[in-house]
């Protein structure tokens, strides 16, 4: 995004999808790219708005959920940009699943009967229901591909103890619920989701976004049921659809595949469908806001000399 460092800054992270600054080793600043990601690949082209939206609705559910578990976010100066506390990160990601879909249903459909230690019933269609949400966690690889885990292994390797472990169950299954009540007032299903979380000292913080297109699927609740009976697809808003496409042009990310040729029309297809699910969640129109490097710097600037005055 820069060149010239902001107030503090010691350091820099430059990840799939957000740019990330070390400020005096307390704050990060979080910038949102319009990058896109997909089997763990950034795609060659972005999506316009994508950051603001992962932004903007990440910040929105943070601040819905702050009653829930303490969160990492102090202030969003910019479209795409955040603010927080820096935490020792978890090397662990809390998936929730509420319903058997995507890499799950893949396991299943392949035969798969346990899923990250976890026993699923036979007889079960994709997107159907569990009777329960479940956890269903992945190491959180720096390189490469996440891979599944179980809470015991987690526990055995040391990822989480088995104190934390039970925190981070207790926080994940209720964030999950509270997102399943905030999509339901819009008319749409949480389906899955993935939460991060760090430490500061001794108190556990919800870290990064949650409840995006990035983290998250929706399903639109209307006509959900009907569509089950019928076995017909669900009308989804995530980014599911980005994954498919790359599938249905044979490639997933794996060694000798190549990402198929993303053409402008394509492009703008994706940018539409981040902004409808904006929209949707949200329940707002959504401002497109398309600042200049140096406005951003000011914005980030300004909001970290006032913090570090508090």
């Amino acid at each position: 995004m820069k060149s010239t460092p902001f107030p503090g800054q010691i350091n820099t992270y430059h990840g799939k999808v957000r740019d990330v600054y070390y400020i005096e080793n307390e704050l990060l600043v979080m910038v949102a790219s319009d990058r896109i990601s997909a089997f763990d690949v950034i795609l060659p082209n972005p999506i316009p708005f994508k950051g603001q939206v992962l932004n903007q609705i990440a910040a929105y559910m943070l601040k819905a959920t702050k009653d829930i578990c303490p969160n990492w976010l102090l202030d969003t100066p910019a479209p795409n940009v955040a603010i927080g506390k820096k935490c020792v990160p978890f090397k662990i990601e809390m998936v929730v699943r509420g319903n058997l879909v995507g890499h799950a249903w893949r396991t299943y459909q392949n035969g798969g009967r346990i899923l990250c230690g976890i026993q699923l019933a036979e007889g079960l269609n994709e997107n159907d229901f569990f009777p329960t949400p479940i956890i269903t966690p992945s190491t959180k690889a720096s390189e490469g591909h996440d891979e599944d885990i179980s809470k015991e292994d987690i526990i055995r390797q040391g990822l989480a103890s088995e104190a934390d472990w039970k925190v981070l169950e207790k926080y994940a299954l209720a964030l999950f619920q509270r997102g399943k009540e905030i999509a339901a007032k819009q008319g749409l299903i949480l389906v899955d989701t993935k939460y991060e979380f760090g430490k500061i000292g001794d108190t556990i913080y919800l870290m990064d976004e949650i409840h995006t297109p990035d983290s998250s699927r929706y399903f639109y609740a209307d006509g959900f049921e009907q569509r089950q009976e019928n076995k017909e697809k669900q009308k989804q808003l995530s980014k599911e659809f980005v994954r498919e496409w790359l599938i249905e042009n044979n490639f997933m990310g794996k060694e000798g595949q190549t990402v198929p040729f993303m053409s402008s029309e394509w492009i703008d297809t994706i940018s539409k469908r981040y902004i409808e699910l904006y929209e949707q969640v949200i329940g707002e129109k959504f401002v497109p806001q398309k600042l200049s490097d140096e406005a951003t710097f000011s914005l980030v600037s300004a909001s970290l000399t006032k913090l570090g005055s508090l």
